[in-house]
């Protein structure tokens, strides 16, 4: 791992992309504060062309941590009634 400043980075984007690029990390600093971090981007092999593609431009997010469904379907189930829900259904919808 390593750490620039802003100036630095701007300066000195494509060598720091290139240490990125080797599976490393880069803080980034504001006023010798950690700001952000840039790290390496992997995609799951288990991805397609479609998905991969979403991945690229923003438009999908790979989960960060794979879910636990089974802890998932134990929490208590939400507690509203038919009408507040079919209200909230149709108003999501909006001007679709």
């Amino acid at each position: 791992m390593r750490t620039v400043t802003i100036g630095a980075l701007k300066d000195q984007l494509s060598e720091h992309l290139r240490y990125v690029q080797q599976g490393k990390e880069v803080v980034v600093l504001n006023r010798r504060r950690p700001m952000a971090r840039i790290l390496p981007f992997h995609l799951p092999d288990s991805l397609d062309a479609d998905e991969a593609r979403l991945v690229a431009t923003g438009q999908m997010n790979l989960e960060e941590q794979p879910v636990d469904w089974k802890a998932f379907w134990k929490l208590p189930g939400g507690k509203v009634s038919r009408n507040v829900a079919m209200r909230a259904a149709i108003d999501s919808k909006g001007d679709r």
